[in-house]
Order: structure tokens, then sequence, then C-alpha cells
């Protein structure tokens, strides 16, 4: 799935999320678990390095508040100290998620465009920009990537799931899903995709081009909440295929 939950722990670890799993089950959290999906991550970073003996002085860091960028730039002499820093700046998928949530970045953010207006506003005037023009003068290699892309949803798709389903719009994991299968990539067999699963019976659901999965209780007023939101956790090229860039100074 093109979630967090799998996407960045498996590009920190290295490794597909059935392998985490299975070496490392006491950092992977299942579907069926409530804790936090993503609170392990700097132990895999740090993880992969070693498995990849790269014997190298590493930190990580997460910036979620602005407070939290303001003491990246403030202590960024010595993260100069380091070989390789990891910087996790959670911005855009915030915004994603709350513009699916209020009303007011509804409004600001209508279409795609105007997303990507707010999301280069918020650059310009970010930690991360600061960030960037610092290294700018430094001998550094800067890497930016993300772990998934985002899609704007615009068509329903009847899914009927228990209770333990869970709640991702564009993915289903579960035991008694019941759907039409066509126009949904869906397996049975999880390990096929290197997914773990919850139990034996536990299959995958996942929406194609910008279809969105809704129940049946409730559906006018599901789907008309949550039509043209952006998600993710899908299978469309939007949210698979990810931006890489390096950048070295002049």
């Amino acid at each position: 799935p093109t979630t967090t939950a799998y996407a960045r722990n498996a590009l920190f670890a290295g490794l597909m999320p059935l392998d985490i799993a299975r070496n490392h089950p006491d950092l992977w959290v299942g579907e069926d678990d409530e804790d936090g999906k993503n609170l392990y991550e700097e132990q895999l970073l740090m993880k992969n390095l070693e498995k990849e003996r790269l014997n190298v002085k590493a930190s990580y860091n997460k910036i979620i508040k602005a407070s939290d960028g303001k003491n990246l730039t403030d202590n960024v002499k010595n993260l100069m100290k380091n070989d390789f820093n990891a910087i996790v700046f959670n911005f855009v998928d915030m915004l994603s998620h709350a513009r699916t949530d209020m009303q007011m970045i509804r409004e600001l953010a209508p279409d795609e465009s105007a997303y990507r207006s707010i999301t280069k506003s918020w650059f310009s005037h970010s930690s991360l920009y600061d960030l960037l023009r610092y290294l700018s003068g430094k001998d550094v290699k800067v890497v930016i990537t993300t772990d998934h892309g985002t899609i704007r949803v615009k068509k329903p798709y009847k899914i009927v799931g228990d209770r333990n389903t869970n709640t991702n719009l564009r993915y289903k994991a579960g035991r008694n899903l019941a759907f039409e299968e066509k126009g949904v990539l869906f397996t049975r067999d999880p390990d096929e995709f290197r997914l773990p699963k919850v139990n034996v019976s536990t299959a995958f659901a996942f929406a194609r081009e910008d279809f969105f999965f809704a129940y049946p209780n409730n559906y006018n007023y599901y789907v008309n909440f949550y039509k043209d939101t952006f998600q993710h956790g899908g299978v469309s090229m939007e949210e698979m295929i990810v931006p890489l860039v390096e950048l070295e100074p002049k």
C-alpha cells in the first residue's frame, strides 16, 4: 500500500514490509494494532545501515511542527559532524489529511493546482528551505524523495468488510472483503506482494485510477464527504511513482 505505514518503513529499512515483519517483528506494527505505525523508523534506518555494513555516524530527525524545524536549523552545525543525516518533513502528508478533514483547507485547495500552490508557499517559508540554503554552501550531497504520492479521488467503489477492516480509502486489508473484483487489484496471497498478513485469511484490495472505497452503510454521505479529496494507499501512477532528486553545491 502507498501509505506511510508501509512505504516509509520500507524505504528506511531497505526491505519489503513482509521482510520487516519477519526479520524485525519488534519493529513492525500490524494492521490490527492501534499503536502508531511509524514509531520505529530510526531503528529501521540504523539496522539498514548496519545490514549494508556502512560504518557511518548517522542521525534521524522528524519535523512535524514549526518548532521542530527551528530546532533543526539551530542544530545544523552539529548535524554537519555526521556522515549521514535523514530528515523527514511531514507537512505535505499532513496537508493531505487536513484537506480531507477540514472544510477550510478544501476551500484553499479545491484542485491540484491550488494544492501545489499551498505546498510551494509552505516550502518558501519553511525550515526545509532554510536548511537547503545553508547546505548549498557546504560540501555535501542532498537527496530529496518521498515515500508515496497522492491522487484526487472522484469515483466511489462499493466494498464490504468486517469491523477489523482498515479505514484507508484506497486499500483494504481484512478477512471478509466483498466487492466486484473488476477494476480492483486484489490478492488473497499477500506473500506474493511481500506484505505481512494479520491471519491466514487476510486479503488485500487496492483501488486503481481515481476510485475510492465506500461502504454501503451511509453510502451517499460517505461519497459526498470524500469525493474530490486527495488520498493515497492505492496503485495509481500518481501514488506509486515518486521523485528522486540529488543536489550538490555549485
